[in-house]
């Protein structure tokens, strides 16, 4: 599932007649970059959600057939349903297997297929390294278990990359409607059933303007290298 309900008030005035997910960066959509990298992982079967000008979204990636994706839409209607409302919601789409969920707006050049085929517990997160505009990081990552509390000395805190790996069973007794995800992450947490890795290479979280500019950077830089 691709993440892509956010305004993305930040961006503005970007993003004032194009959702988020549409900004074109180093010659493509956002979304279409990470697309490319579910389908050259073998993923193809892809979830987008939507809200603000979510019909642009649809118009410009139809069913997938272009990019050798079949992709199916969650729309939320005119109030994004945040994060943990919007995957409760796309959970008829998803099925009964874990899924992978990929935040629409940020850029990176991880590879999706190192992933692990099921989360050991009831989530696998992705963390990196504390960005300059989050230096207090999110969640502690020992022994591949992720934790909000009790992680051992000398531990450091690491932020959640909005990659992360889902059993459905996060969700069970959630009701429909608008609500985060993290503290459904944090309960698992706290039962140790949260595992993750970090990652060390690139990735941007694409919120305002200056990091736009940053992830158009990193990925002129793999055209480059692909080439």
């Amino acid at each position: 599932m691709i993440l892509a309900a956010g305004r993305g008030e930040r961006l503005r005035p970007f993003t004032d007649h194009t959702p988020k997910p549409l900004l074109p960066l180093a010659g493509k959509p956002l979304i279409v970059w990470h697309i490319e990298a579910l389908v050259a992982a073998g993923i193809r079967d892809i979830v987008v959600n939507h809200a603000w000008l979510g019909g642009q979204i649809e118009a410009a990636l139809g069913d997938g057939g272009a990019f050798g994706a079949r992709i199916v839409y969650s729309p939320e209607g005119d109030e994004a349903l945040e994060t943990g409302g919007g995957i409760h919601h796309a959970l008829p789409l998803l099925g009964d297997a874990p899924f992978l969920v990929v935040n629409g707006d940020v850029c990176t050049d991880y590879d999706f297929s190192r992933l692990p085929a099921r989360p050991g517990g009831l989530a696998h997160l992705l963390l990196v390294a504390n960005p300059a505009h989050h230096p207090a990081g999110d969640f502690f990552l020992a022994g591949g278990r992720v934790m909000d509390e009790g992680a051992p000395a000398g531990a450091t805190r690491l932020t959640f990359s909005g990659i992360g790996l889902y059993s459905p069973r996060l969700f069970d007794g959630c009701e429909s409607g608008r609500f985060p995800l993290a503290p459904l992450l944090r309960r698992a947490m706290a039962r140790g059933r949260v595992s993750g890795e970090c990652y060390g290479g690139c990735w941007v979280d694409v919120g305002t303007p200056e990091r736009r500019d940053e992830a158009e950077r990193l990925l002129w830089q793999l055209v480059r290298h692909r080439k």
